[in-house]
């Protein structure tokens, strides 16, 4: 069963590292209303990394600031938008050792 969810929500790179959250729901707004606005980091430095996700508060409205704002500038940069993609699940950490990537183990006595 497909996400509704995703349908309003939006994948924004190549943003000016000097724009705020601010920045983007107001650009967004002109398209519709911005239910969450979230800047991404990256993870080590906590720096913004230049993308963000948008959440529209339907799916016309996504669609639409899709079509309108992709390409659009935001502090003289032109920003890409695409529809969302759900996030991959990870494999349960037990499911990533097969048998066939394991190392192989050694006879009982000194390894040669």
């Amino acid at each position: 069963m497909k996400d509704q969810s995703l349908d309003k929500d939006l994948f924004v790179s190549d943003i000016s590292l000097n724009a705020k959250e601010e920045d983007l729901h107001k650009l967004f707004a002109i398209c519709g209303k911005v239910k969450s606005v979230h800047l991404l980091t990256d993870q080590k430095s906590g720096q913004f990394n230049g993308c963000a996700f948008v959440r529209m508060a339907t799916a016309a409205e996504a669609k639409d600031a899709l079509n309108m704002l992709d390409g659009a500038r935001l502090l003289n940069r032109c920003i890409r938008i695409k529809a969302a993609r759900p996030k991959p699940s990870a494999p349960p950490a037990e499911a990533q050792l097969t048998e066939q990537n394991r190392r192989p183990r050694h006879p009982r006595g000194r390894r040669k």
